[in-house]
């Protein structure tokens, strides 16, 4: 396999070199697949009758991963850890960009409510998250509200249990022995009980003591620690949302937790392992009921938070094919005729949250009379779009017309760190006028690059005779959200316009 540092790179990681931060995963392979280490396969196809494949490496767990070798990438944060390297520092900003990719993408879980309205929804909910002061609805935001007036009503009445222990009482005190306390009763010297018991006048005896290190409430405290971590990220991420109602009230749920938890670890309680079988108390007890149910919804954060740590570039594709999307459906004259089926997952798998049947959307341009389509990791991608390592595209047809059909090849690579936008859209228009030789069967002149902003959105364009490459650095969330949409709107409307001028 040939190790590639961009999806329109011709050259391949030379021998020695590793991926660092400023690279995108990728390899290329002819024939059959290849083995010896992890990676998904992004696109299949046929090039000059061979077969090819575009495959996705994840991110490494750690700052270095090998097979292949992969080093200086920042680490995801540890829960509870508060950053004080740069490393640490980085790690922060990009699991909170990964966050935010991951909450545009669930808005689409809630759009499908509505099968009329998905795409004018979803957009409604990208138009709120370009303010930061609104922030989006989130897991820990929804406990907030519910489980607060829960966490205080069981810290009045936190369960305990009686259990018995054997201690040195005194004669005139017990009130029960058990057989461990009478053989050591017989084995002191004396002639009676009260001889026995010595100057100090006291047996060993069983006695009852309070104790609330019981499963509830371990798991109470398991919950209340887990809870105050999720809402201190939640609150590093949003610092510009202080003043709004859901920030105060996260803020406030998470003096309440840590409190709890500091009160649990007084009384002796430890913590429970996660998958801990639920006893009596757990399953019955409404409130008890309520903190487990809570408290596994965020472990399966957590677990799934690993999961798209590896894969962002996949979540990043489907964001980036979400906005083209939404871009097309903002056109006056747009009409949705068609859309495959979309099933959502029940949790992430290999940083993909659903599923669709290609194309994922089909518009016709009533006054225009085009048809748009909206490619997402096709089956079947042609010779051209395979060469180009594209696996998103747009198909734009006039069913009035003999012309062949014209498609744009749309890049989504990702890294941890911006990518220029001037040196990827020259590479990439110099990848299109190369291919242009394959050219019989479709016309494919135009790309698209769409990458993380970073903090810095913006736009480039490159053209090399007929063929064009923009790029384009967007963000999930705020101003980067804002420039950079705005950026793919104008793309998609000149692409769609100018095609057949």
């Amino acid at each position: 396999m040939r190790l590639l540092t961009r999806p329109w790179s011709a050259h391949s990681l030379s021998e020695g070199s590793v991926f660092g931060p400023f690279d995108c995963l990728l390899g290329e392979y002819s024939g059959d697949a290849p083995r010896g280490f992890e990676y998904t396969t992004l696109l299949s196809g046929r090039v000059r009758d061979t077969s090819t494949g575009l495959a996705l490496i994840p991110y490494p767990k750690r700052d270095h991963a090998v097979a292949p070798e992969r080093q200086g990438f920042p680490v995801r944060p540890r829960t509870g850890y508060e950053p004080v390297t740069d490393a640490e520092f980085e790690g922060v900003e990009a699991l909170q960009h990964m966050n935010e990719v991951l909450s545009r993408i669930q808005e689409l879980e809630e759009a499908l409510e509505d099968p009329n309205e998905i795409w004018s929804r979803l957009r409604e909910a990208w138009r709120r998250a370009e303010n930061e002061a609104d922030p989006k609805m989130a897991e820990i935001v929804r406990q907030a509200r519910h489980m607060q007036p829960i966490l205080r009503e069981l810290e009045k009445r936190i369960r305990r249990v009686l259990r018995r222990q054997r201690e040195l009482t005194p004669l005139d005190r017990v009130q029960e022995m058990d057989r461990a306390s009478m053989v050591w009763l017989t084995r002191q010297p004396g002639r009676n009980t009260p001889e026995r018991a010595g100057a100090s006048q006291r047996i060993l005896a069983t006695v009852r003591r309070e104790n609330f290190d019981t499963l509830e409430n371990r798991v109470l405290n398991a919950y209340a620690r887990l809870a105050s971590d999720v809402a201190r990220e939640w609150l590093r991420e949003h610092p510009r949302a202080k003043s709004s109602a859901r920030y105060k009230q996260v803020e406030s749920f998470q003096k309440k937790c840590r409190t709890l938890a500091r009160k649990l670890s007084d009384l002796g309680v430890m913590i429970a392992p996660p998958g801990a079988t639920p006893n009596y108390v757990l399953m019955q007890d409404k409130s008890y009921r309520e903190v487990h149910t809570n408290w596994l919804r965020l472990l399966l954060r957590r677990k799934i938070e690993d999961d798209l740590w590896a894969w962002q570039a996949e979540t990043w594709t489907d964001f980036a094919v979400l906005a083209i999307i939404l871009a097309i459906d903002e056109l006056s004259e747009a009409e949705l005729i068609a859309q495959s089926p979309i099933s959502w997952n029940s949790e992430a798998a290999g940083g993909r949250w659903f599923e669709q049947d290609r194309p994922i959307a089909v518009f016709w341009l009533r006054e225009t009379n085009r048809i748009v389509e909206v490619q997402s990791r096709p089956e079947k991608p042609g010779a051209l779009l395979s060469a180009a390592r594209a696996h998103v595209a747009l198909r734009i047809s006039d069913p009035n017309s003999s012309e062949l059909p014209r498609r744009v090849a749309v890049w989504t690579p990702h890294s941890m760190r911006r990518l220029s936008l001037e040196d990827s859209a020259n590479d990439a228009a110099l990848l299109l006028q190369q291919m242009q030789v394959l050219a019989q069967t479709e016309v494919l002149r135009h790309g698209l690059i769409m990458t993380p902003a970073r903090g810095q959105a913006g736009q480039a364009s490159a053209q090399r005779g007929k063929v064009r490459a923009n790029a384009i650095a967007l963000g999930p969330a705020g101003e980067d959200l804002s420039i950079g949409f705005g950026a793919v709107r104008d793309f998609v409307r000149g692409e769609i316009y100018e095609s057949f001028a």
